[in-house]
């Protein structure tokens, strides 16, 4: 084998492993995209769940401590106060 010949095949290979590499390294990008979408998809659910919960204790009329760093605050529903407010008239 002549010099061009070792060297067209030495390129070709280094082709395919560039190749390669791009090709895996997409697929590793793609991955990792579709497992922050689940991510934050999970933590949407979270956050939904969560306001689910807060809504259906305060509409109970009992207050709903809420816990944000360190401060607690008391939720319930307006509309307990209100008919609380017309029972006492």
């Amino acid at each position: 084998m002549n010099k061009q010949t070792i060297a067209i095949i030495a390129l070709s290979v280094l082709l395919v492993f560039v190749v390669g590499y791009i090709c895996i390294n997409n697929y590793q990008e793609k991955q990792q995209q579709q497992q922050l979408s689940i991510y934050q998809q999970g933590m949407q659910a979270g956050y939904e769940q969560a306001i689910i919960q807060l809504v259906q204790q305060a509409i109970t009329c009992q207050q709903v401590p809420v816990n944000v760093q360190n401060q607690t605050i008391n939720l319930i529903a307006v509309e307990c106060l209100q008919t609380q407010e017309t029972q006492t008239e």
